[in-house]
């Protein structure tokens, strides 16, 4: 089983910046591409962002120039740079990854999720 931990989240004033953090631990073979999306109150779960296991990234409009992603495949953990954040970013920030399992003598992939971590933009 893997799991994925999220941190780093709390209560930010709007301009300012956070760091996520989306750890990944268990047994697994390779995590592939990994990605953050969010939830508003009300609101259905959107995309944020994601980066493949090459480094590729790709982002909401909603965050682009404002928000940077990357990851360390040694320590298997991606993170999530916020910066400028305003108060429509406020949501539950969950991390998500697409990972390879040996399951006997085949591999396969699972889509996981972490418990996420809110994140609150207010003055």
């Amino acid at each position: 089983q893997v799991q994925l931990v999220e941190s780093g989240g709390g209560l930010v004033q709007p301009g300012g910046s956070l760091r996520l953090s989306c750890a990944a631990s268990g047994r697994f073979f390779r995590l592939n591409t990994m990605g953050w999306y969010r939830q508003a109150p009300g609101k259905q779960r959107e995309f944020v962002t994601l980066i493949t296991l090459s480094g590729t990234t790709s982002f909401a409009d909603s965050v682009k120039g404002r928000f940077t992603v990357s990851r360390d495949n040694a320590k298997n953990t991606m993170y999530l740079q916020m910066n400028n954040l305003q108060p429509e970013d406020t949501a539950v920030y969950y991390c998500n990854a697409v990972v390879t399992r040996i399951n006997g003598l085949q591999l396969t992939d699972d889509d996981a999720w972490g418990q996420g971590t809110q994140v609150t933009v207010s003055s």
